[in-house]
């Protein structure tokens, strides 16, 4: 939580100055606004960055949960490959239910348009490379499993791009583009 408000509060309360003093446009009252604008800021900033970086923590907490499920063992490429179409097409079910619950000649919804369009993305990152935690290195897996969730400690994992051809590329996070 931003604190820059709260401190110029503090701050232009201890003043010796009489609280009438405090009008309009007064310079305390112009840096009460700019310190509340400035934390309004970071808050709208915060939120914009936790709901660009939910897609990577989810995609990890699912491959998180396939290697507990595994053992903490690593997984050889074919497990790796159902793993990322399970992924893939975790929307299908919802995705069918909505196009038949739809009235036929009916304009598809806003939700069914965005499931498509995530499966039809999530399909084509996988035509050229899926980029997921490195479940083939024990330790990787290992540390996949000690991880609580927090996104700072995503960086210390190793990670790949797999393509449904087969290759394997090593990446780095967070991901830019082709990394």
């Amino acid at each position: 939580m931003p604190k820059s408000l709260e401190k110029t509060r503090k701050q232009i309360s201890k003043k010796k100055s009489d609280i009438t003093a405090l009008h309009e446009n007064s310079r305390d009252s112009q840096r009460l606004r700019r310190a509340q604008m400035r934390d309004d800021k970071l808050v709208r900033v915060a939120a914009a960055r936790r709901k660009i970086d939910q897609p990577l923590i989810e995609r990890a907490a699912y491959f998180q949960e396939a290697a507990r499920k595994n053992g903490g063992l690593p997984l050889d490429l074919d497990a790796i490959h159902t793993l990322i179409k399970t992924f893939v097409h975790k929307h299908d079910e919802e995705f069918n239910a909505l196009k038949k619950e739809r009235r036929p000649g009916r304009p598809a919804s806003t939700r069914e348009d965005l499931l498509r369009i995530k499966i039809a993305a999530d399909e084509k990152e996988y035509e050229n490379g899926f980029y997921l935690p490195d479940l083939t290195d024990a330790t990787n897996v290992v540390f996949l499993d000690r991880w609580d969730g927090a996104w700072s400690y995503l960086s210390t994992l190793k990670w790949v791009r797999i393509s449904s051809g087969g290759q394997i590329q090593a990446s780095r996070f967070p991901p830019k583009g082709k990394s």
